[in-house]
């Protein structure tokens, strides 16, 4: 997994790029009618029901767009919340609140999303054993945005990207060889790299399992589109040599009976690609 710090970066790339986006020249909107010396204060309404996230987002915003304005935190993230609610309020020069106002709006309501269903998928595994993982189908130039979110909404991160986890799918597979010539070929090359990886190996039947099971240090196995009774065979056959990740297809109809197989994790990409922002203004107070 990526460090904290590599984290950060991505964080400060992501709001670096959407100022120079949105602003360009200038926010000649805010420039023509507002004094440059003019003060003002805003207040994050909240118009919808879910999780909040992004607060601590919204505070590295302003931060990047003006050091000098001052954020008053009333909810935190990971806050349940209703119509009415307000999150925060920011105040000082009112062109640096506007500037910063939609880049706050447009991720919080992301990330807000994110946040609520993961806590849905979250609230359906209560009593499991089962953590719920997002995947790297996520929006492209917001990753972090949105893995940020799923671990407010009491998720777990999956790989951040290609370079931080090993990650043997059919294709490789295929490409490969087969199944023990991936992981050989795997082996050796972080051998060869000096690398230290985590390597997770896809199956797609229980054949596919039993050879896994005959390659020392996978980290993972992940049971692709298994229905249920395979699933159960598959947590027997691998006991405690090394985890299980269900995935493929599952849904908040089917996520707790898979759960209740005994996998260790279940991975969807619906925490991230299959949201409806929640609705939140930034209204002058």
């Amino acid at each position: 997994m990526i460090t904290q710090e590599q984290f950060q970066k991505e964080i400060d790339f992501i709001i670096e790029n959407a100022i120079r986006e949105d602003v360009g020249d200038g926010d000649h909107s805010s420039l023509a009618c507002i004094p440059k010396t003019a003060d003002g204060k805003a207040k994050l309404l909240v118009k919808d029901e879910g999780i909040i996230a992004g607060i601590n987002f919204a505070k590295q915003v302003f931060a990047f767009v003006d050091a000098n304005l001052g954020v008053e935190e009333i909810l935190r993230d990971g806050t349940t919340v209703k119509q009415g609610d307000i999150a925060f309020y920011v105040e000082g020069s009112s062109q640096s609140i506007l500037k910063a106002e939609r880049l706050v709006l447009n991720a919080m309501q992301r990330m807000s999303a994110v946040a609520t269903k993961t806590k849905f998928f979250v609230d359906l595994l209560e009593g499991t054993q089962t953590q719920i993982l997002d995947t790297r189908k996520t929006t492209p130039g917001i990753r972090a945005l949105e893995k940020w979110a799923v671990k407010i909404g009491g998720g777990e991160n999956h790989r951040f990207a290609l370079y931080d986890m090993i990650m043997l799918k059919d294709n490789h597979i295929d490409f490969a060889g087969g199944i023990t010539k991936a992981i050989a070929k795997t082996h050796e090359y972080l051998k060869n790299t000096g690398r230290d990886l985590k390597i997770i190996v896809e199956a797609r039947n229980l054949q596919e399992v039993e050879e896994i099971l005959q390659s020392s240090g996978v980290y993972r196995i992940l049971l692709d589109n298994f229905n249920y009774e395979d699933t159960r065979k598959a947590v027997e056959l691998i006991g405690d040599k090394c985890l299980t990740e269900s995935s493929g297809g599952i849904n908040e109809s089917t996520i707790r009976k898979y759960a209740e197989c005994g996998v260790d994790y279940i991975s969807s990409g619906a925490l991230t690609h299959s949201v409806h922002n929640l609705d939140l203004s930034l209204k002058a107070v």
